[in-house]
């Protein structure tokens, strides 16, 4: 089994019938509107139930308090199967311009290991299904 238990909805890249990525969205705050741009725009799509993906891509977008740690430590611990974390924008990447603040973790990448970093405040829809099927291994 792949995918990360117990989520409420992922979705899959559309247009890629053979590509079997689960993608679930872990938005902390701006840039989780981008993921519902990529969504509303036709690019991504949920996923069929009755698929087992092949690989979980958990995308992080937003600024990462020390409070949410735990929960996305959590997040990528309930993963089951290959999986992969994506940051999206500039605060998941880096703290974006928050990375001063006492509260705020400097990249989630201190906390799980990533993947691929989109940049960008906020980066475009079309930025993160790439670097999604980058991360699946299809071009």
């Amino acid at each position: 089994m792949t995918g990360l238990r117990g989520a409420g909805r992922t979705y899959a890249v559309t247009g890629r019938p053979g590509l079997h990525v689960s993608v679930a969205n872990l938005g902390l705050a701006c840039c989780a509107v981008e993921f519902g741009s990529a969504v509303t725009r036709g690019l991504l799509e949920p996923a069929d139930p009755t698929w087992e993906p092949e690989m979980t891509v958990l995308v992080v977008s937003g600024t990462l308090t020390h409070q949410l740690t735990p929960h996305l430590t959590a997040a990528w611990n309930a993963v089951v199967g290959p999986r992969a974390v994506l940051a999206l924008g500039a605060c998941a990447t880096s703290g974006g311009p928050y990375w001063d603040s006492y509260a705020v973790v400097e990249g989630i990448d201190s906390v799980v290991p990533v993947a691929s970093y989109v940049p960008g405040c906020p980066p475009r829809p079309e930025a993160l299904v790439a670097a999604i099927v980058s991360l699946a291994g299809a071009s």
